[in-house]
């Protein structure tokens, strides 16, 4: 099932996390010594360009007589959103530009534009999430209490919904952040709180119907006004629509590509309590997942398509996570570690099929619950009943060392050999 033991399924010794854990210290202590001007910059300027086009794209939605003007305005509205809930609300609330001091662009007092209540988020995602990074039982982010996305979560009737839930996730996913930190899982079963419950639950509506009063009443009536006519209303209405329909899908997109591809490991809670900060670090590295992009493509995800940086460094300027994922990759290489990315087009797909085929349950399932491309453990790496422990090896050849990476590799060319074995077999059969 999950891995129970970090170090142990990285083919680390305790040394080893050791110093992979002070050489990710020297390497943070390195960026917060050399945040400056340049990073102030920055941020400063992604808000003026966030806040002008955001203008530009209701300029244009007062303008829209054609369908053109009414599509660049919802795009141009939803590429504001984006922006403004990827670039700069997650970012900011993550403290990441806090060591400005400018109470404009503080953790300590943003609000997104966005249905979810920043103080909310700060705890399912901040704490919750980032200190329990895929850790079962602990983080809900491992399916948002909807999907099953893990072997680990037992197959019920009800997860052969996952891909319409996954859908209608996706349209509406600011409503599904909003609603996270309710837990209303856990308040049907009455496993809450009731009092501090309903004083979150009128919190949490009440910023849900403060945005869509923003939304969907105030920005039409006013374009309604301005324009003399019902019909400016109602292109403004759907176009708003629109726009939040298109930062909400590729929200959900750039965050699934982050914690549900393949490589992007789950772990019990068996040793969090005891987790050194060099172990706390490698479980980010092994639980998190990028996709390659651009400069454009990164500033459009938020620099998310830099997840296992983000996740080692969460509270780090955004604009420097190209540059220190350079370090971690060089990190990578020296433990033998895997780096878990591929491009946004794969990754996501390789979500959605991890979503579609455990919608099944597990008897329907080829692959074994410790050596699945979504659920391993160390124990994929062991014969029956075998309990010593793994480490890296160095090759008396090379002098290299030979951890996660190079076993992993071993293990999917045995089962290439295999499968390439079963197949001369069959034909062989069928030949005779």
């Amino acid at each position: 099932m999950a891995i129970t033991d970090v170090p142990e399924y990285a083919h680390l010794t305790e040394a080893d996390v050791a110093a992979l854990g002070d050489e990710l210290d020297a390497l943070r202590r390195e960026i917060e010594s050399s945040r400056g001007d340049r990073d102030a910059r920055y941020v400063r300027n992604t808000i003026r360009f966030q806040r002008g086009l955001e203008l530009a794209g209701r300029a244009l939605i007062y303008g829209s007589r054609r369908r053109s003007l009414w599509w660049a305005g919802a795009s141009a509205l939803g590429v504001a959103k984006i922006i403004e809930n990827m670039e700069l609300g997650h970012n900011v609330m993550h403290g990441q530009w806090d060591w400005m001091n400018d109470p404009e662009i503080h953790s300590s007092t943003w609000e997104w534009d966005n249905a979810g209540t920043s103080e909310f988020w700060k705890h399912t995602h901040n704490f919750v999430h980032h200190k329990y990074t895929n850790v079962l039982g602990m983080d809900d982010d491992i399916g948002y209490g909807l999907l099953r996305v893990t072997r680990d979560q037992r197959w019920m009737p009800f997860y052969l919904g996952n891909l319409v839930y996954n859908t209608i996730l996706s349209v509406a996913f600011e409503y599904g952040v909003a609603i996270q930190h309710l837990e209303l899982g856990k308040a049907a079963q009455g496993r809450v709180d009731k009092e501090k419950f309903r004083a979150d639950l009128d919190t949490a509506l009440k910023k849900m119907g403060t945005q869509a009063l923003k939304d969907y009443v105030v920005h039409p009536a006013a374009v309604g006004v301005a324009t003399r006519s019902v019909t400016g209303w109602r292109k403004a209405l759907t176009a708003t629509l629109m726009a939040n329909v298109i930062r909400n899908v590729w929200s959900n997109a750039v965050i699934f590509c982050g914690h549900f591809p393949d490589g992007a490991e789950k772990f019990t809670k068996e040793d969090i309590d005891t987790e050194t900060q060099a172990q706390w670090y490698l479980r980010q590295m092994l639980g998190s997942a990028n996709f390659t992009a651009g400069p454009v493509m990164a500033f459009m995800s938020g620099n998310l398509c830099y997840q296992i940086e983000h996740h080692i460094y969460p509270d780090l300027p955004s604009n420097r996570l190209a540059e220190i994922s350079v370090r971690v990759r060089e990190l990578c290489d020296k433990y033998d570690l895997p780096y878990t990315t591929g491009s946004l087009p794969v990754q996501y797909a390789k979500s959605w099929r991890t979503i579609a085929k455990l919608s099944l349950p597990n008897k329907y399932l080829r692959a074994t619950a410790d050596d699945a491309p979504e659920t391993a453990s160390e124990r994929r790496f062991k014969a029956d009943g075998e309990s010593s422990r793994l480490q890296a090896v160095v090759d008396p050849a090379t002098g290299r060392r030979q951890g996660l990476r190079t076993a992993i590799e071993t293990l999917r060319g045995r089962r290439g050999l295999r499968a390439r074995r079963r197949a001369a077999d069959a034909g062989a059969r069928e030949a005779a």
